[in-house]
């Protein structure tokens, strides 16, 4: 097998090994790590029909992670998919009208970032090994809801490391804030900040910029990483399910051997969908990539017009993971099209940067074509959970919801009758208080707890682990800080 490397979005610097990206998360120019070149399946989908997920999750990994033996690689994944998914599946596809539902929520967070999230650790203690690193590592993360929780039970407990997750006080779910205040682990530290996820974000982004205090963390034996999808570790593990998506359409012959599917995704950051255009690009029969936003509809602007502009009103939606202006993993792609130019795409990004705003030239633009992107408004994403429901029975959470919407407005714009799938990234038991009004506004008075028993009563499914963990669970992490006052913070819980 081919060795795969490494390289910087924003500079020709020499390329690195798969370990030494995950341990770095961002590269030192600020840039993002890329493979070269993206690795080829070398086993036809057919024979991945009826297998387990850790089985695909190894043959799709394998190829990105060269520098991991066999032994190393598949440990990981017997550690990361086990019971701690509340289905031996992992991630079902399940049918419903005429669209299937890859959901992705069964693991301890009850959101998509459990796919890769529970496997980020244990890749992240294997490449400390390799690469002789004596430092304790500290795991730096911004969340708009999900990572954050996804992160904490990956790392909390983890011997060597430590984490640090920053949310927006006022810009996550309830029920999303309330499973991270209430993390045990003495690794672990969370922090509300004043301000919105994008704020807290390009702090954290800023804070690894920052050599200063990389300097000072060095002397006291502390090095950053990151668990944001920001990092290539985090993204490889996401390929891995859009392979078993369509694994289990061959093996259910709902599809014949290279018919292709199109994929829907509900869009911020744009690292879930990235991941579908790397298994797209890896071998794996996936025609279309469908965007769907929210109101804060950037990549739907963006995909239209060819112009990222994110110079407009923040706006705090039912969908909070998706409340984003600035989708970091957009940076990977643009390099792509961009002739993987470091130049070209550092350009673009200093513009973004400054101005707030970049335009793709005619030529680029051109290469977009794989992509299709649309939006939906608040109204349209709870009128979708509602006639879902009354139409089957089936309850899925907003964001969720998002995707299904666009996914209509995608078939009925074009005709395209190609199987879909659709990334269900979160458990409607996530955001209760949203997906039990969308489908009768009498639940607006009642309490979230006692919401949550009504959408078991509905749905007819077992309320998840983790929402009966967070029942009684004290609150243990109560610091709240500016945008301008994290690194104060991040030097106060590490006693430097």
């Amino acid at each position: 097998m081919n060795q795969v490397f490494y390289k910087s979005t924003r500079s020709d610097s020499a390329p690195v090994t798969a370990s030494q990206a995950i341990l770095q998360g961002l590269a030192k120019d600020g840039g993002l790590y890329v493979p070269e070149t993206v690795p080829k399946l070398d086993v036809p989908m057919k024979e991945l029909a009826g297998k387990p997920y850790q089985e695909v999750a190894y043959a799709v990994m394998k190829q990105f992670l060269t520098d991991f033996t066999e032994e190393e690689l598949k440990s990981c994944i017997a550690r990361a998919y086990d019971s701690k998914f509340d289905t031996e599946k992992i991630a079902p596809l399940v049918p419903v009208e005429d669209c299937y539902y890859l959901e992705l929520f069964h693991g301890a967070t009850i959101a998509f970032k459990d796919m890769a999230l529970s496997i980020l650790p244990h890749l992240m203690t294997v490449s400390a090994k390799k690469n002789g690193v004596k430092n304790e590592i500290v795991i730096l993360t911004a969340t708009s809801g999900d990572t954050g929780k996804a992160a904490l039970a990956g790392f909390a407990g983890v011997e060597g490391t430590k984490i640090i997750v920053f949310y927006p006080k006022d810009g996550v779910s309830p029920i999303q804030e309330k499973q991270m205040v209430t993390q045990r682990g003495d690794n672990t530290f969370v922090v509300g900040i004043h301000g919105n996820f994008d704020d807290a974000q390009n702090g954290v982004k800023a804070i690894f910029n920052d050599r200063e205090l990389e300097k000072e963390l060095d002397a006291a034996g502390f090095q950053f990483s990151s668990a944001n999808s920001i990092n290539i570790g985090r993204l490889v593990p996401q390929v891995a399910y859009y392979a078993y998506a369509y694994a289990q359409l061959l093996d259910r012959g709902e599809i014949a051997d290279g018919e292709p599917m199109n994929v829907v995704v509900p869009t911020g950051n744009f690292g879930n969908i990235l991941a579908a255009y790397y298994a797209k690009s890896m071998g794996v029969p996936i025609e279309k990539l469908i965007c769907a936003s929210n109101e804060n509809k950037v990549l739907f602007d963006f995909f239209r017009t060819g112009t990222y502009d994110r110079n407009r009103d923040f706006i705090l939606t039912s969908s909070p993971s998706m409340d984003i202006l600035i989708s970091s993993n957009l940076e990977r792609l643009i390099y792509k099209v961009a002739g993987e130019s470091a130049e070209q795409n550092a350009a673009f990004m200093k513009q973004l940067g400054a101005e707030g705003v970049y335009t793709l030239p005619e030529e680029m633009r051109g290469q977009l074509k794989d992509f299709y992107g649309n939006y939906t408004d608040e109204a349209g994403t709870a009128e979708t959970i509602r006639e879902v429901y009354e139409k089957t029975g089936y309850i899925m959470d907003t964001h969720t919801a998002v995707a299904a919407h666009v996914a209509k407005t995608y078939r009925k714009e074009t005709g395209d009758i190609t199987k879909t799938v659709i990334a269900s990234t979160a458990s409607p038991y996530k955001f209760t208080r949203s997906v039990m009004s969308a489908i009768d506004p009498k639940y607006q008075k009642e309490e979230d707890f006692a919401l949550i028993d009504e959408l078991s009563r509905l749905s007819g499914t077992k309320i998840p682990q983790a929402i009966e963990d967070i029942r009684s669970a004290p609150v243990l992490h109560k610091t709240v800080c500016e945008k301008d006052e994290m690194i104060k913070v991040i030097q106060s819980f590490l006693g430097v």
